[in-house]
Formats: structure tokens, sequence, C-alpha cells
């Protein structure tokens, strides 16, 4: 399979991971090598997004239309070659539910906050040393994860989290968004410049 998965995960799958799939989908539409989804840890299969999680991902350029809520499953996350869960409690759940995930398993904030000190040039000759598009972009995220002991520790232990917006009103959706949105415009970044080495 060339296409490399990116698996993105919150509670109900309704409003953070979804908003964050689509945004990382449309940042990277133009790049095939790439296949995105989402799921929930305790999501109701086949719920819709409220209107206000699909209002955010239009102004931010995702498509919600198609969104279908799914119940994170162990073959979901074992398929996966990178996880991003949208709080660290459900990163703690993903990796009890495959542990061997742990090292692609991050926040989309800790990924962001751990490769933003990364110029694209650096990335790049991480990726040139691998022999494929698809073994690039899995060695441009290890590099990430292998900064997690050198780049220093959030300021507050809710940094790497996205606030839970549903049902807390329009303020508590502009709040996770304005926490998401960068987030995923870096992660998008990193995979953008992976995936644009030529092997």
């Amino acid at each position: 399979m060339a296409d490399f998965s990116v698996l993105t995960v919150c509670s109900g799958n309704i409003c953070r991971s979804p908003l964050a799939e689509q945004i990382l989908r449309a940042r990277l539409a133009d790049i095939p090598d790439f296949a995105f989804s989402s799921a929930g840890t305790f999501a109701g299969d086949g719920d819709r997004m409220p209107d206000e999680a699909a209002a955010l991902s239009l102004r931010f350029g995702g498509d919600p239309s198609e969104h279908s809520a799914r119940y994170i499953t162990a073959t979901m996350v074992a398929d996966a070659d990178l996880v991003f869960a949208m709080a660290r409690s459900h990163r703690r759940e993903i990796v009890e539910l495959v542990p061997r995930k742990v090292a692609v398993t991050f926040t989309l904030r800790e990924f962001a906050r751990l490769s933003r000190e990364l110029s694209d040039a650096e990335i790049a000759a991480v990726a040139s040393g691998a022999p494929t598009t698809r073994a690039g972009i899995a060695e441009v995220v290890a590099y990430v994860a292998s900064r997690k002991g050198q780049v220093g520790f959030p300021s507050s232990t809710g940094d790497d989290d996205v606030l839970d917006p549903y049902r807390r009103g329009d303020e508590a959706y502009e709040q996770a968004a304005a926490q998401l949105v960068p987030a995923a415009d870096e992660v998008a970044r990193v995979l953008r410049v992976a995936a644009s080495v030529e092997h």
C-alpha cells in the first residue's frame, strides 16, 4: 500500500478529530501519498458533526459534508502510520489499545511543538536518506519523535491538548480552533516537505 495513513482521534469523532482530519486533507490535497481518517474513543457510529464544528471546517478549507463518526478499533490504530490524538487522554487510550504504536502516536499540538523549530531543509535531509517517499515520511516522523527529550516541555500540562468544545458554546469552538488549526498547519508543513523529496 503506497499511501501513508494518518489517523486523528478524539472522544466523539464529531468535533476535534474530524476538523483535524479535514484540514490536513485540504492542506495536502495535491499530494497523493497520504490517506486521512478519524475516529473517536467513545464515538457513536454514524454521528454527524455539530453545525459549529462543520462551520469551522468550512472556514479553514475543510469539507465536512461526508463525515460520519467511527468508534476507534485496534485495527484502525494498527493500520495507521501516524496517529494524532487531540488530547493526552486520547493518546493514552490509543497506546493502550495498540502498544506498539507508541512511537508514532502524538497529540496534534505535541507534534507541532516538537517540529516547529525544524527547517524545511532539515526535514528534507532526513527524508532524503530513505529509499522511498513512504519510508522518508516515516523517517521524518521518527526524527520528530526523537526530539521529545530535546525540546522544552509545554509550559502547562494542557498545552498539548485541544479543548473539547462540544456543547460549550461558540467561544469554546473558537478556542479549540485557535489551538488546533495552527498545529494542523504545522503538521501539514512537515508532511508536505517530507513527501516532496524525490527518491
